[in-house]
């Protein structure tokens, strides 16, 4: 009589435990696609962590559509073997046996432990595959570079900002579960957009659905805090052959505090205290006319002042707001020269543009002001058109100062591109920006002498509540 092995005889069949051999297509793809994923985020990984890749591009394929693959695959593969088990089955019983475990077999054991650690580098790499897509989403490369032409003036702006630090989420998401989840969900419609070629050009602002400031930018900036008097100095140049230089010096009330500081004056404290709430209504979608406006004081007392002219049924549709620095401050990272002469001041007044070279501020000026199909015909143009000036009218400064005059068509170059997006129809002055009112109306939009109470009081158009000219 044979020997029959008691640990085969006891446990159950050794045939049901055994790694399965398929066929399956399902399975086959499976096993081919979870094997592609899992090796090529490995490496992209480690190119990442050694700082050898900076394309934004890559991480849309490697933290995004990889880890998607591998989970396809990962899933595939068991709906492979079902299916196939399934075909086995179908003959003999319409019943489906389980597999049966016992860990008194030492195969058994063996296989669940390597199984053991299948599941664990598999839970490992799309942990981190779901971490990383999630960081790298969330990333200013993602936000400005990935979709280049929408984002092109935006990021531009950003970059040569104050904020140019500071990651794009933490000003459009902030913190917290909710808004992560509000800010995907609307990352999928903005896809689509982009994908059907349907977005906006230029992009509209502003973004109605914007996080209140007060979870967001107050995260830094305390609006109560006393800054007392800031003194600024605006530089100008003229359209004369020596672009020559002129300044204003403005000492402005920017204030602050509170009462609980003992001292609180200025504009902060004025629209921007905890204890004073000022509402406005506007009438237009980008918050330029403000025809109804409420303040309620520290005390409680409540004023409304409505602009001249203005009905009741004028305010039926409006958008209705609290105020916030966002109502003021509305370009805070995303700011725009409001017109040639501003970027070509700002330019001669960094040195990016150099005083020396003649006319340039008129020349630069009216080049400035043409309309051209895309930034590179701009580009183009600005360098034939600057060349050709200087070496017809100063053709021995043209000669011995080269370089120079290639500084000044660079820097002109520069305050074209840097302002101006043909592409995506942002010119000169395209959005408003509310701080002043120089340029737009800004502190005039409520400031204007003509917003009154029904015994007759006014939001002032005073000067001097604001800022003392030197």
């Amino acid at each position: 009589m044979k020997q029959v092995d008691a640990g085969r005889e006891s446990g159950p069949n050794w045939r049901r435990m055994r790694l399965p051999k398929t066929r399956n297509p399902f399975a086959i793809s499976g096993a081919f696609l979870a094997t592609f994923g899992a090796l090529f985020f490995a490496i992209f990984f480690l190119l990442e962590l050694f700082g050898l890749h900076t394309n934004p591009y890559m991480g849309i394929v490697f933290y995004l559509i990889l880890p998607g693959l591998f989970i396809f695959g990962l899933l595939l593969i068991p709906f492979g073997l079902w299916q196939d088990r399934r075909k086995r089955a179908r003959g003999e019983s319409t019943d489906f046996d389980w597999p049966r475990v016992d860990f008194n077999n030492a195969r058994h054991r063996q296989v669940a432990f390597w199984i053991s650690i299948a599941t664990f580098v598999n839970v490992l790499i799309v942990s981190l595959a779901a971490y990383s897509g999630i960081h790298y989403m969330d990333s200013n490369e993602f936000c400005g570079q990935v979709c280049h032409s929408v984002m092109s003036p935006e990021y531009t702006a950003f970059q040569d900002s104050p904020h140019s630090r500071v990651g794009c989420v933490q000003c459009h998401i902030g913190s917290g579960a909710p808004w992560f989840v509000k800010a995907k969900i609307s990352g999928v419609r903005q896809i689509f957009a982009v994908t059907l070629n349907t977005y906006s050009k230029p992009i509209k602002s502003p973004v109605h659905n914007l996080r209140p400031a007060r979870d967001t930018c107050e995260q830094c900036h305390w609006p109560e805090k006393f800054h007392g008097d800031k003194v600024v100095v605006n530089r100008s140049f003229g359209a004369d052959e020596q672009n020559t230089e002129s300044t204003q010096t403005m000492q402005i009330h920017v204030g602050g505090g509170s009462d609980m500081l003992t001292v609180a004056t200025g504009i902060h404290w004025w629209h921007m205290n905890s204890a004073n709430v000022i509402e406005y209504k506007t009438t237009d979608e980008k918050r330029q006319v403000i025809p109804w406006v409420r303040i309620k004081d520290r005390t409680g007392a409540v004023r409304e002042f409505v602009a001249d002219g203005v009905k009741p049924e004028d305010l039926a549709n409006a958008e209705h707001r609290t105020m916030d620095c966002m109502d003021c401050h509305n370009r805070p990272s995303h700011t725009f020269a409001a017109s040639a002469e501003k970027a070509l001041d700002r330019g001669l007044a960094l040195g990016i543009i150099p005083r020396e070279a003649p006319f340039i501020k008129r020349e630069a000026t009216a080049l400035l002001g043409q309309a051209y199909g895309s930034q590179q015909m701009a580009k183009e143009a600005i360098a034939q058109k600057l060349n050709e000036f200087y070496r017809t009218n100063y053709a021995q400064l043209y000669g011995s100062q080269r370089a120079m005059i290639d500084r000044a068509i660079t820097g002109v170059q520069l305050a074209y591109t840097r302002n101006v997006f043909p592409e995506m129809n942002v010119g000169w002055g395209t959005y408003p920006n509310n701080i002043g009112h120089m340029d737009f109306p800004g502190c005039f939009r409520c400031h204007d002498d003509s917003h009154k109470t029904r015994d007759g009081k006014t939001i002032k158009q005073d000067c001097t509540l604001c800022h003392t000219m030197q």
